[in-house]
């Protein structure tokens, strides 16, 4: 049998400067623990916190691993040594919930491999990149893999140019209207008028920044088979109500406002 599957391999940028790798390496634990969090009962999710500053992970659902790592970057704590993802999304023949990721070896890890290592070579704060299959016989989903590869790429290095252009508070006004979903949610939590929150959101391109996060999860989940609906509005749902319970854990105000 056939599982759709998706897998990110996540890096640290600058990880080795400033003496900051043991407060990462407990920040990656602590992730990995909030990543079990929020896919418990939803997607079926393997992590391993590698080498102090590495993440390796498979979900269930071609989408799945991209909206982690999204959500991830948007609520990550260190601005200074920013994560980046490789990524892929194929099939297995594997039983996803008995891998063994630590000692796993498949071509999807590899293209996710590939891809970060790409990541890493540039100069960039570029922070996802997707590398698929040369051809559909096994994984792909069509003929047209690196095609698409093309395409979903230039669209995220497009988006990650609106993202790098944000200041701080526009970006922490991003990340927030991504989880509770209501200026008027973000301007209490600021203590800031609703005005002012609108002009962030803005000036800041949120409402393009999120519309093209949502647009390539549709579409990644509309490459999967139909037998089953695709779970990751139940996961996104999910993840919002974990960090909006513990909002000011996961987006404190203090020190980010301009």
């Amino acid at each position: 049998m056939l599982n759709e599957v998706s897998v990110f391999i996540m890096d640290v940028r600058n990880s080795s400067k400033e003496n900051i790798g043991n407060e990462l390496s407990e920040y990656l634990q602590q992730l990995k623990d909030r990543i079990a969090e929020w896919t418990e009962n939803i997607v079926v999710t393997k992590i391993s916190h590698r080498a102090g500053d590495e993440l390796a992970v498979i979900c269930s659902g071609y989408a799945s691993a991209y909206t982690l790592a999204f959500y991830i970057s948007q609520i990550w704590r260190f601005a200074d040594h920013k994560p980046y993802f490789g990524l892929s999304f194929g099939h297995i023949q594997e039983d996803l919930s008995a891998i063994n990721l630590e000692t796993w070896i498949h071509p999807l890890m590899k293209q996710a491999r590939n891809a970060n290592d790409y990541l890493k070579r540039q100069p960039n704060n570029t922070l996802f990149r997707f590398e698929l299959p040369s051809l559909s016989t096994k994984q792909g989903f069509t003929v047209f893999n690196k095609q698409f590869e093309t395409l979903i790429n230039t669209s995220l290095t497009l988006k990650q140019e609106q993202i790098n252009e944000q200041t701080d508070i526009q970006s922490l006004v991003c990340s927030l209207y991504l989880i509770v979903g209501q200026q008027n949610k973000v301007s209490q939590y600021l203590g800031r008028t609703t005005a002012t929150i609108s002009t962030h959101i803005k000036k800041g391109k949120t409402p393009v920044i999120l519309h093209a996060f949502y647009d390539i999860v549709k579409t990644l989940d509309s490459l999967e088979s139909q037998e089953k609906p695709p779970l990751t509005d139940k996961l996104q749902t999910n993840i919002r109500q974990h960090v909006r319970n513990h909002l000011n854990d996961y987006l404190p105000k203090e020190g980010r406002l301009s």
